[in-house]
């Protein structure tokens, strides 16, 4: 029997078919509908952004029941290190700007993530997120549950390989 994903596709990759995200959602469509509710009400969040030209700033915009909902700025240089979100589960968007993610388990491919892009990890997953552009990047990072721990990973020594831009990707 085929499932609705083999039939009617990736569901996070059609956002204008999907419902509205609930207030509190509780699964990962409804994590990414919340991500994307946020993204879309620019003058809720821009006023908020600060930039720190000596580290990353954060603000943490929302908390729920079971995740809560930060925002990060990022100039130019600036990046997370390797690391993961121990026992949380998360929704990374990219609303200004471009990102790029090297993930551990992709062997250290360079994927850049531009506006829009949405990245969606389980536990343990290790990645690390810098802006190697020239200009100033936003993301919204939305965590379930809370973020508790980050755990920091050792840099592996391989050579870095680049891919073309993502758009709206679904996929962690």
């Amino acid at each position: 029997m085929n499932s609705d994903v083999e039939i009617a596709g990736d569901p996070l990759a059609i956002p204008h078919l999907m419902p509205p995200a609930p207030a509190h959602p509780s699964t990962v469509a409804g994590f990414a509908g919340l991500a994307r509710a946020i993204a879309a009400d620019r003058a809720g969040w821009t006023r908020l952004v600060r930039y720190d030209a000596t580290t990353r700033w954060y603000h943490r915009l929302r908390t729920g029941p079971g995740y809560e909902v930060w925002l990060l700025s990022w100039v130019p240089g600036q990046g997370s290190g390797p690391h993961d979100h121990g026992p949380s589960s998360g929704v990374l968007t990219v609303l200004q700007g471009e990102l790029t993610e090297i993930a551990e388990t992709s062997g250290g491919v360079r994927q850049r993530l531009a506006e829009g892009a949405q990245r969606v990890f389980a536990p343990g997953y290790a990645h690390e997120i810098v802006n190697d552009s020239l200009a100033p990047a936003v993301s919204l990072h939305v965590y379930s549950p809370g973020l508790t721990e980050m755990p920091m990973h050792r840099r592996a020594s391989r050579p870095a390989v680049r891919t073309p831009a993502v758009r709206n990707v679904t996929a962690g």
